[in-house]
């Protein structure tokens, strides 16, 4: 479905303070999704961001007005002024000086998650949670959703590759949105249903603690509308754990995932008896409750944490009305989300995708992924060589690299060949000592510990052969890096003979 076929126009129904809205950091994600809804249903949008974007071109063809650079000034963008300021609690500065002259102004000020409660307001709202995966099972359920015909609201977190976009009004009642937990948001929502796809100690620079973290996904819970329901994977310990707390409480939850017990009071909706590798994709053998016959869910995007998180779409579809059979085969056609395992390019027979993955339970999924990809590609034809997976990893966050630098280089072990790049602060200020190198120097399989980006293209170019899958990886800007790497192995080719390997820059080290 294109963003295009979005006319409809329902300024009535919006709040009078959503009538002028002015957005600081209007390019994000989250926040040219709210965007894109405002203006869908009529409201004036006006926004500024630090850079200019795609993002901010498309806004601005749907009649946003839209500022690089914050200024004061952005406030007056739009005739009257706005009648609110939205911002992010973790990404705008509290000194914005957008935000300092809104409390100038005496023009109220609130934050995207409050402004996308609102728009569910009058809804059937399913929210998806969990520390990871988030998005792709958002997007799973959106896909379903649509091709099954019933035209749901949405608000992703990344831009869906069959839709082309991240955010739409639609007229089927159902409204299908992340509930981000990073910075406790998601408790401003009260789903119908709620998927929850794993619970995992993240984000301890905002909640201090693994307990405090665990205990947003209780208190979310507890924000389930009477008669709704909980859909969790119950193959993940966090999760499992979640579950037999929540049921505890007397609110109903649905597992899915493999086919050990349940906890007292959970109901089984779905087991994933059998996944296996094919095509890019996948094959999984279901059995759904109730049902005695075997269903085959086939996928078109890699690996099991992928089945798993279709499992939970297909439970979330059945329970706000769709077809099963329907979303089986819609599910067959989803085409994936921007940077989640994303085909960059091919060049010389190596392949280059991008992935978000930025914990190590995410890169260890992805790793996993990709191998399983490549012995099915062997499998297929033994004569031809096995490939290797070479993946360039960015840390994201100096308190995420520090708390997680030993796991990180456990799972980056799943690659063949490893670059770790320096890290990526985001909002953070450097910590002394912590460095891309506290996790390459805990790699065990062949590793580069690479501080100069722009050194990076020649130096993969000269480890990779015909075969190979490249991998960058992280939620910095390593995701700008492909088509450079892409570039330098075209001319490298011409340079090297096939199967030499360059010693490449950085700090090296072999298998240890």
């Amino acid at each position: 479905m294109s963003e295009s076929t979005d006319t409809n126009v329902d300024n009535g129904a919006l709040p009078a303070e959503l009538q002028r809205v002015h957005m600081i950091g209007i390019g994000g994600a989250g926040m040219s999704g709210i965007a894109r809804i405002l203006i869908a249903r009529g409201a004036q949008v006006s926004g500024s961001d630090a850079k200019e974007s795609r993002v901010l071109l498309d806004l601005r063809a749907r009649g946003a007005e839209v500022r690089v650079g914050h200024d004061a000034s952005a406030l007056d963008l739009l005739d009257g002024g706005p009648t609110l300021v939205v911002s992010t609690e973790s990404a705008i500065r509290k000194d914005n000086p957008e935000l300092l002259e809104a409390q100038r102004r005496d023009i109220p000020t609130t934050y995207r998650p409050d402004v996308l409660a609102q728009l569910m307001e009058g809804s059937d709202p399913v929210l998806v949670a969990g520390t990871h995966g988030k998005t792709s099972t958002t997007s799973l359920l959106v896909v379903a959703l649509q091709h099954c015909r019933l035209d749901p609201s949405f608000a992703v977190g990344g831009e869906l590759n069959e839709a082309g976009t991240n955010a739409h009004y639609g007229t089927g009642g159902i409204f299908v949105a992340e509930a981000d937990e990073s910075d406790g948001s998601l408790l401003r929502y009260k789903p119908h249903v709620a998927i929850v796809t794993n619970v995992e100690a993240d984000h301890l620079d905002y909640f201090g603690s693994a307990e405090s973290y665990v205990k947003i996904f209780d208190e979310f819970a507890d924000r389930v509308q009477d008669g709704g329901v909980i859909v969790t994977c119950v193959e993940d310990a966090g999760a499992r754990e979640f579950a037999a707390r929540s049921a505890k409480r007397g609110i109903r939850v649905v597992g899915y995932g493999d086919g050990s017990d349940l906890p007292e009071g959970v109901e089984r909706g779905a087991t994933l008896l059998s996944w296996e590798a094919r095509d890019g994709g996948g094959v999984g053998q279901i059995q759904l409750a109730g049902e005695s016959d075997v269903r085959v869910m086939r996928l078109s995007v890699p690996g099991r944490h992928m089945a798993l998180n279709a499992l939970a779409a297909l439970l979330a579809s059945r329970e706000v009305g769709a077809d099963i059979d329907d979303v089986l085969d819609d599910l067959e056609g989803f085409g994936g989300v921007r940077r989640r395992f994303q085909y960059v390019g091919r060049e010389a027979g190596v392949r280059l995708f991008d992935d978000y993955a930025h914990h190590p339970t995410e890169v260890r999924a992805v790793l996993n992924a990709a191998q399983e990809m490549l012995a099915d590609e062997t499998a297929s034809a033994p004569e031809v060589r096995r490939g290797r997976v070479v993946v360039v990893f960015q840390p994201h966050m100096y308190s995420r690299t520090e708390i997680f630098a030993t796991e990180f280089a456990s799972a980056l072990d799943l690659a063949d060949e490893v670059i770790v790049l320096d890290v990526y602060g985001a909002r953070e200020e450097p910590r002394p000592g912590v460095t891309g190198e506290l996790i390459a120097s805990q790699v065990t399989k062949p590793v580069h510990f690479q501080p100069d980006v722009s050194a990076l293209p020649r130096q993969v170019a000269g480890l990779v052969g015909g075969g190979d899958i490249v991998l960058t990886m992280g939620a910095g800007d390593v995701t700008m890096l492909g088509q450079s790497i892409l570039d330098e192995i075209h001319a490298h080719r011409n340079h090297v003979r096939p199967g030499v390997r360059a010693s490449g820059e950085g700090i090296a080290r072999g298998s240890r």
